[in-house]
Formats: structure tokens, C-alpha cells, sequence
């Protein structure tokens, strides 16, 4: 009886762990592996969203600015919260050129970098 007992208990624990690591935060709310944003008369903005997740491992250094909802950004746009270029020239270029300071790997520094005009 002790037996099966404490092999039921190891079980449910076993099965508790496993779903809390299954489930962390960290595998959650990741959003999509890349995106593109609208990058107004300029053209679209390819953003690879995972790889930004990796490099800089604080979802708040952008998501204090804006919330992890797709088309956020636009929505604050349109809405006067934000100002258009904001989001590119206040966190993008300004943490890419940080970033080269210090000797590491970076994004685009420049906005022909980084936008992609459509083809006519």
C-alpha cells in the first residue's frame, strides 16, 4: 500500500513539473517567428520577431512602448499615441547603433537597410 501510494505521489509530481515546464512563460506569448511592419511611404519592415527575442531577452525593452498584440503599433499610430517614425528611430536605429558601440552584432543602421519598397 506505502508503495503505491508513494508511486502515485512521485507520479503527480512528476506530471506537475512536467506541465509547468511545458507551459513556462518562456515558451509563451512568443508571438510570430517574423513579421513586417508598415514602414509608411518607405515601404514595409521585415522583422524577425524570435530572433529580436534571443538577442535581447527582455520583452520589455519593447513592449513597455507598445503591447504584444499584433498591429499595436499601427493601432498607436493611427490613435496619436505614437509618433510615426517613433518606433524605428527611437528603438530600433537607437539600439542597433548601441549596440555597434559596444563591439556586438547588430541590425541595419539605416532606413534603406531596413525597409523593403513594393515593386511596381
Amino acid at each position: 500500500m506505502k508503495v503505491r501510494l508513494c508511486v502515485l505521489l512521485i507520479s503527480i509530481a512528476a506530471i506537475a513539473v512536467g506541465s509547468s515546464l511545458a507551459f513556462s512563460d518562456n515558451d509563451q506569448n512568443k508571438g510570430a517567428a517574423s513579421f513586417e511592419i508598415d514602414g509608411g511611404t518607405r515601404g514595409r519592415v521585415p522583422f524577425p520577431h524570435h530572433q529580436h527575442q534571443e538577442n535581447l531577452g527582455d520583452c520589455k525593452i519593447c513592449h513597455s512602448v507598445f503591447p504584444q498584440k499584433q498591429g499595436s503599433i499601427e493601432e498607436l499610430k493611427a490613435q496619436g499615441k505614437i509618433e510615426n517614425k517613433y518606433v524605428m528611430n527611437k528603438l530600433c536605429t537607437k539600439c542597433h547603433k548601441e549596440m555597434k558601440k559596444t563591439g556586438r552584432k547588430t541590425g541595419p543602421l539605416t532606413c534603406s537597410k531596413c525597409h523593403i519598397r513594393a515593386k511596381s
